[in-house]
């Protein structure tokens, strides 16, 4: 008896983990679905209406916001929703940011309630995602997947064009065309990330949901843009190595990947190797540190850098520029 007892024990013990599994992922898309609608772009054309675009979008407020992927608006200024239970609004664009992927676009109040923010910057590497949209038109889909990586700055090509969407989370949720401007959810059903590209197998992104997005929110919703000061680079985070860490008091830094041609940065010297240790006066050790840096003030102002080259510190003096379209 004591025998057969253990043995159920251990077998229930072992499917545990499964269903608690399983529990969290169908209680998050049950309480995310409902927030995600399938987005349709239109355009007027020679013989008409024509479809300009389509992704998913996010309502987050009770009045028909909703948050979406730049790329996915692209230059169209108006389109409709579909939600989970089928209601459908036309909706109009209200802004966008290239450089963040951002864009809200507005329409009637649906049925749905707003979803909830958390905070991308609560997140852990190996921490439980779950991605809600419509990829490849099939709506309400739900991946699961993990945090791969976080702190990412990813150069992205737009026809001729080079930008770089930066900070962005890494998950292996699976994400397909028509993800994008989906969410992306944390295991309490917050979205801590809007789902912006696939870049390869077993590799998805999304933007996070933290303070900088919510100021760009901010600014798209009162000004339908935002004023971004230009740098010019790719980078991403690193950590010093103990030597450094004595000599300049700094644990973390960012490595400069790439300074791009005719940038502030070439301009003023910086280089690729280069590890950012401060900005303006301001420790940075991911790119949202530095993002934060690179709103409208900083647009025409003497920027102080302190940076690591071969091993010692350096100074330099960048001046950055408002940010245009076709800049990254």
């Amino acid at each position: 008896m004591a025998t057969v007892s253990s043995g159920a024990t251990g077998t229930n013990a072992a499917e545990d983990p499964l269903d608690s599994y399983s529990a969290t992922v169908i209680r998050v898309a049950e309480t995310v679905t409902p927030h995600v609608a399938a987005v349709e772009m239109t355009g007027n054309g020679r013989n008409g209406r024509y479809r300009a675009g389509a992704g998913s979008g996010v309502l987050f407020t009770s009045d028909g916001y909703l948050l979406t992927n730049a790329h996915v608006v692209g230059s169209a200024g108006k389109g409709h929703a579909v939600f989970a239970d089928g209601t459908r609004s036309a909706f109009e664009v209200v802004g966008a940011d290239p450089l963040s992927d951002l864009a809200i676009v507005h329409g009637k109040a649906p049925n749905a309630p707003p979803a909830e923010f958390g905070d991308a910057e609560l997140l852990r590497v190996g921490q439980l995602v779950i991605a809600v949209g419509n990829p490849l038109g099939l709506s309400g889909s739900v991946t699961a997947g993990v945090v791969s990586g976080l702190g990412r700055s990813i150069p992205v090509w737009s026809g001729r064009n080079r930008r770089v969407i930066e900070d962005v989370i890494q998950t292996d949720a699976a994400l397909n065309a028509g993800s994008s401007g989906g969410a992306l959810a944390d295991a309490r059903g917050r979205i801590v990330g809007i789902n912006t590209a696939v870049a390869g197998a077993g590799l998805g992104l999304a933007v996070p949901i933290n303070a900088t997005s919510r100021r760009i929110i901010a600014s798209l919703l009162s000004d339908g843009r935002v004023r971004r000061a230009y740098l010019g680079l790719v980078n991403t985070p690193v950590q010093l190595p103990v030597s450094s860490v004595v000599r300049t008091g700094h644990r973390d830094g960012l490595l400069v990947v790439e300074v791009l041609p005719g940038s502030p940065a070439e301009r003023a010297g910086l280089r690729a190797g280069d590890i950012l240790l401060s900005v303006g006066r301001k420790s940075v050790s991911n790119a949202e540190s530095l993002q934060k840096l690179l709103f409208s003030e900083a647009i025409g102002a003497p920027l102080d850098i302190a940076a690591l080259r071969d091993g010692a510190e350096v100074h330099i003096v960048a001046v950055p520029e408002e940010m245009t379209e076709g800049r990254s």
